[in-house]
């Protein structure tokens, strides 16, 4: 599989310009415009693994800076900044993938930004949102809170979530998931963190772990293009 990656620069409103990758393969079918974690940035190995295992799958990725990542800082941008990141990322995505199937979301953070800009206000020519581990609330803070914008979101929605994820603890994401109705679907990936991770024990190695959750991650967007 040939595939080129295009190292681009967005302009945030409000906020400095920053850095962006595109890999986009030979045959691609859509694009996700996927959003890093709030620790790490767009070229962390993890972000990587998860791009060019979509890429072998047909699925283009459009990763981003945070801005304040971009400048190396720790803490995260507040919201509106952070809003305006993503909508600026999708727009520079629709330009250069114009007639391609266009998702979003992200890693944690970056997914929990995705989908506030969206319930604030619908991202132009996103048809679904993908979430990589969603955030339900601190480790160790049990709680909902998080998800009350997602009942204003109108587009389908994946949830990827490990059994074992310190930031979404199962007996309330799965009633979350299931009150926003048919158009959000909850795949849950056994033995898995929130970095997606696996237990030895398990009998199967992050490889195989992730390898499930590109796999219905593409089908899902087969599904909904």
């Amino acid at each position: 599989m040939k595939t080129d990656t295009q190292p681009l620069k967005i302009e945030v409103e409000g906020a400095a310009v920053v850095s962006a990758l595109l890999l986009l393969p030979a045959q691609a079918h859509a694009i996700y415009v996927f959003a890093h974690g709030a620790g790490a940035g767009m070229a962390h190995a993890s972000m990587e693994v998860i791009a060019t295992g979509l890429a072998a799958r047909g699925i283009a990725t459009l990763r981003y800076q945070f801005p304040y990542m971009e400048k190396g800082g720790k803490r995260p941008d507040p919201p509106a900044i952070a809003h305006a990141a993503v909508r600026a990322a999708v727009a520079e995505a629709a330009q250069h993938c114009a007639g391609l199937p266009l998702f979003a979301g992200g890693k944690s953070f970056g997914g929990r930004m995705t989908s506030q800009a969206q319930a604030i206000k619908p991202l132009a020519g996103v048809r679904g949102l993908v979430f990589l581990g969603f955030p339900l609330h601190p480790a160790g803070k049990p709680s909902s809170e998080r998800a009350k914008h997602l009942a204003d979101i109108k587009i389908p929605m994946l949830f990827l979530q490990g059994t074992r994820d310190a930031l979404a603890e199962l007996k309330l994401l799965e009633p979350v998931v299931k009150e926003l109705g048919p158009l959000a679907t909850l795949h849950l990936v056994k033995e898995v963190d929130h970095s997606f991770h696996v237990l030895v024990r398990s009998g199967r190695n992050d490889r195989e772990a992730m390898n499930e959750v590109l796999d219905t991650f593409a089908a899902w967007v087969d599904s909904t293009r």
